[in-house]
């Protein structure tokens, strides 16, 4: 009479945080596997050809786990923070519209950015003059003028 482990019964699995799971990770399938080849039956081993096939699923399974890993590794060093893609931003001569709460009026003004900053998600432009700009709010980039 062939025995299953009290570890593989549904009552001893462990939900995680509450969500249920249809998918198997590599661990649980090695141990599957190894408990099916503990308790085969002696009369009908497991057929060569089987263990194989479930060999190369195995070996499938981990190696999209790895490039799934080196995947997410990518994506995260290819992502620049805002600060750091403003940055080239600085020392250049920057257009945008100035709303005057009196008139109404959005006339286009210009300034020098000196630095780049971000709070809650939103990245803003500090100009010579004191003034904050958001960075959609730009309609124009160029060279700072030098007057003689």
């Amino acid at each position: 009479m062939t025995r299953i482990d009290s570890s593989f019964y549904l009552q001893n699995q462990q939900q995680a945080g509450g969500t249920e799971s249809n998918t198997l990770g590599k661990d649980a399938f090695l141990k599957i596997l190894m408990a099916q080849i503990q308790n085969q039956s002696p009369l009908e081993p497991m057929k060569d050809k089987e263990f194989i096939a479930q060999m190369t699923q195995f070996s499938s399974l981990e190696q999209m786990t790895n490039l799934s890993q080196a995947m997410q590794g990518f994506m995260t060093s290819q992502s620049v923070t805002p600060v750091v893609k403003y940055s080239g931003l600085i020392g250049k001569e920057v257009t945008f519209p100035a709303h005057d709460d009196e008139t109404g009026a959005a006339p286009e003004t210009t300034g020098v950015v000196k630095a780049v900053s971000q709070k809650g998600g939103e990245t803003k432009l500090e100009l010579q003059n004191g003034q904050s700009v958001y960075v959609y709010d730009i309609t124009k980039v160029s060279e700072t003028t030098t007057e003689e």
